[in-house]
């Protein structure tokens, strides 16, 4: 019979396998996780997958090495000294290379919903990266999730994202506290940057520079802040330029897999794009027969701006005292205004601002996702972790074994 440790172990392994399922990965047999390219990528930390930096991956298999790697003879000692010593060379001189840099007073950054991950983004990481010139760089990925217009959970996109990117894995950040560009600036501002860089599209460049120098000296105080335009977007190009979101979450509702597949980078082989392709389909609840599904202009608006318009000029949408989120910078407030194509909203901290109607959605108010809880509540030994459990294995109920066993040992003795 399982003990309880047992049992819990097998449980926290689950977990990991699951979510490891869903990215395509493959266990190496000894808690770590190769992708389709046999590159370690991640391993089995507190019940979940943590995905690692190309150097955190490199001393891990580095380890494994080291315990594979037969013990070596009398005979042989020697030499193996002299390698453990060129090693630990090696290694010390990697560090202190680290070390030796200056710390920077600017940082680099990007805020966006990455809902899926696209090529194009490639293109705004890539800017991001320039901008920096080997400066702090950090990108944020927005953690809002519904079945509309975000369909994949922060985690999940988080984990895609690295996959896609593999140079910038050590800059995303996944942290369930930075819901906005105003959590995401304030953090700077007490983290000792003196001056920030936002990193943003064409066509949201002038949105970001009204909101962020508006509230400087106000929320944070920066000497310096520029929004950098990472480039030209082009609904109607072709390629990377007019690559987006939307169009890629389109192309699941139509069951298009070529045309998402021509939306992610050549880093990510046909193989892991089917399970990105899978994971929004499921999050978006498409069924087989596609009866359910939401209008278009509610999924991709840019997709469908007629239908917008529709709902929007004929009051069925976006009316006043209504609560939206943007979809740029992931402020949410009530709508005061309403303009021919825009509105004017007010967050709870009485912080005012703009967006086209295009560019928000209806707030979402505590989404259960597909876990219910966030990933910081998942912990193992914890309530919120078991209910976890049971909803992705579909358990109803949980008999209670431990008393029923002490009841027949204490009758036993008897």
């Amino acid at each position: 019979m399982k003990n309880f440790f047992q049992f819990l172990n097998e449980a926290t392994e689950s977990q990991a396998s699951m979510q490891a399922k869903k990215l395509n990965l493959k266990s190496d047999g000894h808690g770590g996780w190769l992708d389709t390219r046999g590159k370690f990528v991640a391993k089995t930390e507190s019940g979940k997958l943590k995905f690692l930096s190309k150097r955190e991956a490199k001393q891990e298999e580095q380890g494994q090495k080291q315990t594979a790697r037969p013990q070596p003879t009398a005979a042989a000692k020697p030499k193996a000294k002299e390698e453990d010593k060129t090693e630990t060379k090696a290694k010390g001189s990697e560090e202190d290379g680290e070390e030796s840099g200056e710390i920077s007073d600017t940082l680099t950054l990007a805020f966006g919903r990455f809902n899926p991950p696209t090529v194009g983004h490639g293109k705004l990481l890539a800017a991001a990266k320039k901008a920096a010139a080997g400066g702090d760089l950090k990108i944020y990925p927005s953690r809002t999730q519904d079945a509309k217009k975000n369909p994949l959970d922060p985690d999940m996109k988080v984990s895609f994202m690295k996959k896609m990117f593999p140079d910038y894995a050590e800059n995303i950040v996944n942290d369930d506290e930075m819901k906005s560009i105003f959590n995401v600036l304030t953090t700077a501002d007490e983290g000792g940057y003196r001056n920030v860089n936002i990193i943003v599209g064409s066509d949201r460049q002038a949105e970001f520079e009204n909101l962020a120098t508006k509230y400087n000296g106000d929320l944070y105080n920066f000497e310096n802040i520029r929004v950098i335009s990472a480039g030209v977007r082009d609904a109607d190009a072709e390629g990377v330029e007019g690559m987006s979101a939307s169009k890629m979450r389109k192309a699941v509702v139509d069951g298009d897999f070529k045309a998402f597949r021509s939306g992610t980078p050549k880093e990510l082989d046909d193989g892991d794009t089917q399970a990105l392709f899978d994971a929004v389909r499921a999050g978006m609840k498409i069924k087989a027969k596609k009866k359910e599904v939401a209008e278009m202009w509610e999924i991709a608006p840019k997709c469908d701006p007629k239908g917008l318009r529709e709902q929007y000029v004929g009051g069925l949408i976006y009316r006043i005292g209504d609560i939206v989120e943007s979809l740029h910078t992931g402020l949410v407030g009530k709508i005061i205004r309403r303009g021919t194509n825009h509105l004017i909203c007010v967050t709870e901290e009485n912080y005012m601002f703009k967006s086209w109607i295009r560019d928000v959605m209806e707030a979402v108010v505590n989404y259960p996702g597909p876990s219910g809880v966030s990933s910081k509540q998942r912990e193992v030994g914890t309530d919120t972790n078991r209910d976890y459990t049971m909803r992705m294995t579909g358990t109803t109920s949980i008999k209670n074994f431990i008393n029923k066993y002490k009841i027949k040992i204490g009758r036993a003795h008897v």
